[in-house]
């Protein structure tokens, strides 16, 4: 959905209740578990990168999934924070750009919760931009306790806008990839 003025807790409430009767935008459910991404998407990205060192910055780690952190962006966000993180919940991903605001509605697919990987993946669901699953998830090697944030994704332009716009639309996937590790980063060193 994309509106011209931001909207406020009413209009995203009624957005969400609206999607959490959605259906997913994609056949591919649960992809993400895999290693291999499933055909027919234009785009498979994949990150990882080292956030810190510890089991006190592990435990800051996996609570700065459970707040949402990679989603505090400034220009993005997520509708809203306190959601907790369990199968079935759904959420509004809300941006700004390019003076207007868009909301998109996702479903938490799988939840991730083992001793050394914390997170879930998110699909698309129909009112979408965008089709397709991203998983955010904080992994701890045991021999060296490094702390990673890795960011698995797979999706194609869904919409008409997302396909006229597709080189913006592409911009905008990849400048959350960098604020999103660039967030953990500074959830876990700060806190």
């Amino acid at each position: 959905m994309f509106l011209f003025t931001k909207p406020g807790r009413e209009r995203i409430d009624e957005f969400l209740d609206d999607a959490s009767h959605q259906q997913y935008s994609y056949p591919d459910i649960g992809a993400t578990k895999g290693t291999d991404p499933p055909a027919g998407y234009l785009h498979h990205d994949h990150n990882r990168i080292l956030i810190g060192r510890g089991s006190d910055k592990w435990n800051l780690a996996k609570q700065a999934i459970r707040d949402w952190k990679m989603f505090d962006l400034g220009w993005a966000g997520i509708c809203w924070p306190d959601t907790e993180i369990e199968e079935g919940r759904t959420v509004a991903m809300m941006a700004s750009h390019l003076g207007i605001w868009s909301l998109n509605a996702c479903r938490i697919v799988y939840v991730i919760d083992e001793p050394s990987r914390f997170g879930f993946t998110y699909g698309t669901l129909t009112d979408h931009a965008e089709a397709g699953e991203e998983r955010f998830m904080v992994e701890k090697a045991e021999e060296t306790e490094e702390i990673f944030y890795d960011l698995y994704s797979f999706s194609r332009p869904r919409q008409i806008l997302a396909v006229l716009g597709y080189p913006y639309a592409r911009y905008l996937q990849t400048k959350f990839i960098a604020d999103s590790k660039q967030s953990m980063i500074r959830a876990v060193k700060n806190s």
